[in-house]
């Protein structure tokens, strides 16, 4: 079972860092299309993601007290930006890098709650159910980390930093799966609260650093359909 749930958490973990390095090889294209259109994609499908992937499931199974538990989770992932956000205020770099570390966080954080999602599926001793939920996630993840590259080129990091930068935010889905199959208990019941967690630093990311300033109706177009595409996903491979 070890070596399955090990394989398992790597291909999904994997799923990001290959869609990473999709969005990588095709940088120019990427440039070719415009960014605001691109950020504003990848907004409709982090918005989706929170919605569809993490804030309607936590409201799912969080038993009688899910509401209270999602509403203080999204609270809580949005304070923890905010957070996040005064605290990289105080530092020397430029503002550019404040929301680029914004965004790779609320990556990072709305992947380990999918990683327990799968670890727990594991953990409750049904394979197949498991594999299905690694599945769709891994589906999920490929062109999640395709839409990584645009924003923090866009906040001046080189795109061979940005590669590895958007590779790592597939770590936390692989530490996430071994944590959940090795407390399926714990998790089972945390759950709701981590995926609403995750969806509010999703939700504070779209509106605070990913939407344009000066929206256009093509913008909004791109969101609309970036929002279609990841929930057509989620139907699809759910």
């Amino acid at each position: 079972m070890m070596l399955i749930v090990a394989l398992t958490a790597f291909a999904v973990g994997g799923a990001t860092m290959a869609g990473a390095a999709a969005g990588y090889c095709f940088r120019g294209a990427a440039r070719r299309i415009g960014e605001g259109l691109l950020l504003s994609f990848a907004a409709g499908m982090m918005l989706s993601a929170a919605v569809a992937g993490l804030v309607l499931p936590a409201l799912e199974g969080g038993g009688a007290w899910r509401l209270p538990l999602v509403l203080a989770g999204i609270v809580c992932g949005g304070a923890f930006l905010w957070l996040l956000e005064q605290g990289t205020e105080r530092l020397s770099a430029p503002r550019e890098s404040h929301g680029a570390l914004l965004f790779l966080a609320a990556i990072a954080v709305h992947n380990f709650p999918e990683g327990i999602a799968v670890g727990v599926g594991f953990g409750s001793g049904s394979v197949t159910q498991a594999l299905a939920i690694a599945g769709g996630i891994a589906a999920q993840n490929v062109p999640e980390g395709m839409v990584l590259l645009p924003p923090l080129l866009r906040c001046g990091i080189p795109p061979k930093r940005a590669l590895w930068l958007a590779v790592a935010t597939g770590i936390p889905e692989i530490i996430g799966t071994f944590l959940g199959f090795g407390a399926v208990n714990l998790s089972a019941t945390a759950l709701p609260f981590v995926l609403a967690f995750a969806g509010g630093t999703m939700l504070w990311v779209i509106c605070r650093d990913m939407l344009p300033r000066n929206t256009t109706q093509r913008d909004t177009v791109a969101l609309l359909l970036g929002f279609c595409f990841m929930l057509a996903i989620d139907v699809l491979v759910g």
